[in-house]
């Protein structure tokens, strides 16, 4: 018994003044204390001891109280009394020889404790014992008060310290100078290839760093890395959760420690030949864990990290979990670096410690550190301290946004959208369309059979298109996959008509003197012989160029393209824009032939119909619509009497003159809210009805002209909403596109794609009953049947009208009541 007490007390002492202060939220003490012995064997343990490796067991206390000094006892975290970590202890020198240098059992394990010893072993030796210990939480001789072995900055010198080595992060070529001004915070680096790069500090982007750039789901280059504030009450007990997708095998995606040199405790979890490793040392050696399958390249895949003490797994994509232990005796971590994540942000020493110094190339979605949600943007909007060269992953847009009958997902800088196959267009590719004028949106196109030798010599090309905006690549055919060589485009260039084209030796281009109008059919002429093109557009002067050299003939062999390529890496870089068309494309002639738009198609991807009356298939099913402008023409089938399919829209004369629609389908579709409508007209009065629906339920909607002024009316709840548009004239015998809608309480008005009008107000008292359905141009007893808003319908032509995107009413060929309708002259 007086033996056990002996060793006990030595014990005591020793944890007294070796203990290691770990980085709790109050600065704690926690020692790292091991015996020897069993738990079972009268250990002094006051609440909770563990066995541990090779023979030895250690002291730890429940939660709420921590272990004292003694390496022992445990007292309450909140009360007063302080623990003795502080206190400085003599040992008696023939003590301790006395009793533990020849007894091995009583050996004392403990972190950051110091021995030097000089003894005498016989009459022939007459050195001193010396035996020093140097307490962790004193200031001097290497002990930290964060409880580490040497004293390292706080974080806030930590992060000064990584915005001014930015550079330094990044692998950067020293045998040339990095050229870029990459603005306040960012860094010039030379890439793999040593091309020039900004490494932009997090929240900023664009080829100088010019851009504000918000992070949901960070995009590591390699160079790339982000840091968050030191783990905390994770010094026993880690377990992770991330979703990766890599693009190399290599690269460090998860980084922390003690020290920023590696010298000290660390955790790191890295790619290494495409496997995950987990690395880690408590102080004693470093343990790995390396899982038993490789990781997906380009896919996302599931890690899940769990360490406790010496022990940990790792779990790939729900595989295997692959078990590993760290060496020596000690069990905990000192975290007081950042969480760096992506990469190893300022730390050194990386060759002696992990089999990769570089960062993650690739994306990160989730990370989950003790049942945390990391958030990756920068403070407050995030928990980022810093970050350098972080982009938005683009990826994992394409993962909510599923793309139906065969349509490919695509990513640009803000979104993902769906590249929908021919004959279906919907953000999801999910409505089947009946393609009559095609609509190109500039991510659209249509592919064709080359023109091959057709166009050695001589090229007559005519078009027939209204453009949405003023820059987009209409037409364009090659000679190779990789935009060299022969080519000819036609496209819009802020706003001018441009038509270029190579030879073999140089391109030509030609440029109109004017700009076209958007929003408005245009007919585009081009005619080349030999090096000689000449360019027509409307009524201006024809533009002619000749191309440079002596060549004059023109091979194009590849696929011909209509408003825009699938890839403008095979774009001639003499094409001055890089963006495909938007807008409409109703007739194309190519030497004397005109092309059937859709029927000769080989493919194309996200084509919708234009807003034109050849949509509403007016030609009935024995006819042709042949588009004409905004008018069209009817072909008939041979057998058929013109009479039968060739008629223009309706007319109205403004008394008495109107069609009604009361149709299940049509009444079920005025029913909807919000109900959108699209109508196209031309009226001549400045007064008069034009569209109004009942749907039975006692409520109404009208839209008309009042004084000049275009008017949606209608009733929610027995309130009238009305919407006056007065900043466009409609009644000047000219075709007008308007586009109104019912949604709540709330109306909107837009004419000719310009400003949209909303407009709430309470109005006159409610209509009596009329008949259920939609009127157009008119209504039986106007006065009586709209309570005396209007007193006639309109004199002029509806063209086209359209419920809710897709519901086209067959205003030509018309199954619907009419009363004194005629045909539109056009």
């Amino acid at each position: 018994m007086g033996h056990r007490c002996t060793v006990l007390g030595l014990l005591a002492l020793l944890a007294l003044v070796g203990g290691v202060v770990d980085t709790e939220d109050n600065a704690k003490s926690q020692f790292e204390a091991a015996f020897q012995g069993r738990c079972n064997h009268g250990s002094p343990c006051m609440q909770l001891c563990y066995d541990l490796h090779d023979g030895m067991y250690e002291c730890d206390c429940r939660p709420g109280y921590t272990l004292h000094a003694d390496g022992y006892s445990c007292y309450e975290v909140n009360t007063t009394g302080s623990p003795l970590e502080n206190e400085i202890v003599n040992i008696d020198k023939e003590y301790y020889l006395a009793n533990n240098l020849n007894n091995e059992e009583d050996i004392l394990y403990q972190k950051d404790a110091e021995l030097d010893a000089e003894f005498s072993a016989g009459e022939n030796y007459t050195d001193i014992y010396k035996l020093q210990f140097y307490n962790a939480t004193e200031s001097g001789g290497g002990g930290g008060g964060g409880g580490s072995t040497t004293q390292a900055p706080r974080l806030e010198q930590k992060l000064t310290e990584i915005s001014t080595q930015a550079r330094a992060t990044a692998p950067i070529a020293t045998e040339r100078p990095c050229p870029l001004e990459c603005g306040a915070g960012g860094g010039c680096v030379l890439r793999d290839a040593e091309e020039p790069a900004c490494l932009c500090p997090l929240g900023r982007g664009g080829l100088r760093c010019e851009k504000e750039v918000e992070i949901r789901s960070p995009r590591f280059t390699g160079s790339s890395w982000l840091a968050f504030p030191a783990l905390r009450g994770a010094y026993k007990h880690v377990q992770v959760t991330l979703e990766l997708r890599p693009e190399a095998y290599d690269g460090i995606f998860f980084l922390t420690g003690e020290r920023d040199d590696m010298a000290g405790d660390f955790m790191a979890l890295l790619l290494h030949q495409g496997f995950v490793e987990f690395r880690f040392d408590c102080g004693s050696g470093v343990g790995v864990v390396r899982s038993e399958e490789t990781v997906l390249l380009n896919q996302w895949n599931h890690i899940t990290l769990y360490r406790h003490r010496w022990d940990a797994w790792v779990q790939l994509n729900g595989g295997k979990h692959v078990q590993g232990r760290s060496k020596g005796l000690f069990s905990r971590i000192t975290f007081r670096e950042p969480l760096f994540i992506g990469g190893a942000g300022n730390t050194t020493g990386l060759s002696e410690k992990l089999p990769v110094a570089g960062g993650l190339k690739g994306c990160i979605r989730h990370l989950e550190v003790n049942d945390h949600l990391y958030k990756f943007a920068l403070e407050p909007q995030g928990e980022a301290s810093k970050g350098y060269g972080i982009e938005e992953c683009t990826a994992d847009r394409c993962s909510r946004v599923p793309c139906q009958h065969g349509g490919k997902c695509l990513t640009n800088e803000d979104s993902a959208v769906c590249l929908c196959p021919l004959g279906f267009s919907g953000d999801l590719c999910e409505i089947r369309v009946d393609l009559q004028v095609p609509s190109f949106n500039g991510s659209s196109h249509l592919r064709y059979r080359g023109l091959g030798d057709d166009a050695l010599t001589w090229l007559d090309l005519e078009i027939t298109l209204k453009p949405n905006a003023e820059d987009g690549l209409l037409l364009y055919n090659g000679h190779r996959t990789d935009g060299m060589g022969d080519f000819m485009a036609l496209y819009l260039n802020e706003g001018f008509v441009e038509f270029a084209y190579d030879l073999g030796t140089g391109a030509g281009i030609a440029r109109t003197q004017h700009k076209i109008s958007l929003g408005e059919w245009h007919q585009i002429r081009v005619s080349r012989t030999g090096r000689l093109a000449i360019l027509e557009v409307d009524s201006q002067l024809p533009a002619e160029v000749m191309s440079p050299g002596a060549f004059t003939q023109l091979s194009l062999p590849q696929n011909l393209y209509l408003g825009g390529a699938p890839n403008f890496g095979a774009v001639s870089p003499e094409v001055r824009i890089r963006r495909a068309f938007v807008g409409c494309v109703q007739k194309v002639t190519i030497n004397g032939r005109q092309i059937p738009i859709l029927a000769e198609a080989l493919g194309g991807a996200n084509v919708d119909n234009c807003p034109h009356p050849c949509v509403a298939r007016p030609c009935g099913e024995d006819g042709e619509c042949i588009p004409e402008l905004d008018y069209f023409t009817c072909k008939c089938r041979p057998g058929y009497r013109d009479q039968l399919c060739s008629r223009g829209p309706p007319s109205f004369t403004g008394v008495d003159s109107y069609l009604h629609f009361n149709d299940a389908s049509t009444l079920a579709t005025l029913v909807s809210d919000p109900l959108d409508i699209n109508v196209r007209f031309k009226v001549s009065t400045s007064d008069g009805l034009l569209l109004w629906m009942d749907s039975g339920s006692g409520d109404f909607l009208s839209l008309g002209l009042e004084h000049g002024a275009l008017v949606l009316r209608y009733t929610v709840r027995a309130e009238e909403i009305v919407v006056v548009h007065n900043i466009t004239t409609v009644h000047d015998n000219l075709w007008h596109r308007v586009r109104a809608v019912r949604n709540g309480g709330s109306g909107i008005l837009e004419v000719d794609n310009g400003p949209t009008l909303t407009r709430q107000s309470v109005d006159l008292p409610h209509p009596r009953a009329t008949q259920e359905g939609l009127f157009v141009g008119g209504i039986p007893d106007v006065t009586l049947s709209t309570g005396g808003r209007y007193t006639h319908g309109v004199r002029g032509c509806v063209a086209d009208l359209v419920l809710n995107t897709d519901y086209h009413l067959q205003l030509v060929g018309h199954t619907a009541a009419s009363r004194n309708v005629g045909e539109c002259e056009l």
